[in-house]
């Protein structure tokens, strides 16, 4: 069974690759846990973290000094837990059972601010825009992340699918909302709302749509099981595939490229297919190109560098560094041991999110995170962890 697993895509010169809910997806120091093992006493206020990293182990959270990768705090919290950024410089969207919570990471606690709703979904930033689906109750909640400053609720915008399913939204700078179409059982395209919410384009050709991504001069990418669609100047295209089934489920974009970097899977019938091949595909040209990495990876092994460059962390525990104009991969970056993606989506594997010239990398198997320089392709900096880490991501400012 070919599950659909999400991916978030986030624009801008500082980038971040994190994942939302599901319905059916070398060199450096190294600080032991001895010495990161920093729980703040009770009845003490804890001291602000800059640039953090927030992580999720079985049972609660790690929040991280964004440099050192020192452990600042750790927050307990049951459950299967989500991450993403909530664009800005101090906040992180957690995706729990019950909705959406934002955790003031700087400060290392919960803010009150909530968004209720079964199967919290795909949360993306752009355009200084933050944007949640909920996959339970089809609701899309939009609002600007610098008011989530006093710990107070945005006033937003609210906009409920005519029906539930897994999908995700992304709100444009002239305020045109695109938003996913489908049902539980089926997801079929795309619609674009005017800023009243009024529907003004759809389009159905886009059978299992999953995920979005942006590229250069605010083109939107999102994922079909044949290809991908993209909506650029007010019109829908259809990139297909070469392959009957080619599904592109997870992409990435980046403000400086016009090429989004995406997956690549062709057997619906794999109960978990583990591809090598990796999709570049021209917004601006309309063409899609394949390229063989050799090596597979899985829906949290993308990201997009500084300066658009296409990331890609493999099993053979490698970060590729890929030029998107030519497919060429320009930088191989050992990093962690080799891996293999886990049968269960849930279940820990290496991850990767990227943050200006800096990538993160988990290694659940040896309760590490690594910070690697793009650039020069060594490592900053590791860290050893009290208990194995799933989920990775952090606070991205700027979109």
């Amino acid at each position: 069974m070919n599950k659909p697993i999400r991916n978030r895509a986030f624009t801008g010169t500082a980038l971040a690759l994190a994942v939302s809910a599901v319905l059916t997806a070398c060199g450096g120091e190294d600080s032991s846990s001895s010495d990161t093992q920093a729980k703040n006493a009770p009845g003490t206020k804890a001291v602000a973290v800059k640039d953090p990293l927030v992580a999720t182990f079985d049972g609660g959270l790690y929040v991280l000094d964004g440099e050192s990768l020192k452990l600042a705090n750790t927050i307990e919290l049951p459950g299967f837990n989500r991450l993403n950024p909530a664009g800005d410089d101090s906040h992180v969207i957690v995706s729990t059972d019950s909705g959406f919570r934002v955790l003031n990471a700087a400060e290392q606690t919960f803010t009150g601010v909530e968004y209720k709703g079964a199967k919290p979904g795909h949360v993306v930033q752009h355009a200084g825009k933050t944007v949640l689906f909920t996959d339970g109750t089809g609701e899309v909640n939009v609002f600007d992340p610098a008011d989530l400053k006093g710990g107070k609720k945005p006033e937003g915008r609210a906009y409920t699918s005519a029906e539930p399913h897994h999908g995700v939204a992304i709100e444009l700078t002239n305020g045109e909302l695109l938003t996913t179409l489908g049902t539980e059982e089926k997801r079929t395209g795309a619609l674009v709302l005017d800023k009243n919410n009024k529907e003004i384009k759809r389009n159905e050709n886009c059978p299992g749509v999953h995920g979005e991504a942006a590229a250069k001069g605010e083109v939107v990418g999102i994922g079909c099981e044949d290809g991908l669609l993209i909506y650029k100047d007010g019109k829908f295209t259809k990139v297909d595939a070469p392959d009957d089934y080619g599904r592109i489920g997870n992409q990435r974009g980046s403000d400086a490229s016009t090429i989004l970097l995406g997956d690549y899977k062709t057997d619906p019938e794999a109960e978990l297919e583990r591809p090598t091949r990796i999709s570049l595909i021209d917004t601006e040209t309309g063409k899609l190109r394949l390229v063989d990495l050799g090596t597979s990876y899985s829906f949290r092994s993308l990201g997009r560098g500084p300066h658009g460059e296409a990331l890609l962390l493999g099993t053979n525990g490698t970060l590729h560094v890929i030029d998107p104009e030519t497919g060429k991969v320009d930088k191989k970056i050992p990093v962690v041991d080799d891996w293999q993606e886990p049968l269960d989506w849930q279940q820990p594997r290496p991850t990767l999110f990227v943050r200006d010239n800096t990538a993160y990398v988990s290694e659940p198997g040896k309760r590490q995170l690594h910070a690697i320089d793009i650039e020069s392709g060594k490592k900053i900096t590791s860290v050893t962890l009290p208990k194995s880490t799933n989920e990775l991501s952090g606070v991205v400012a700027g979109h």
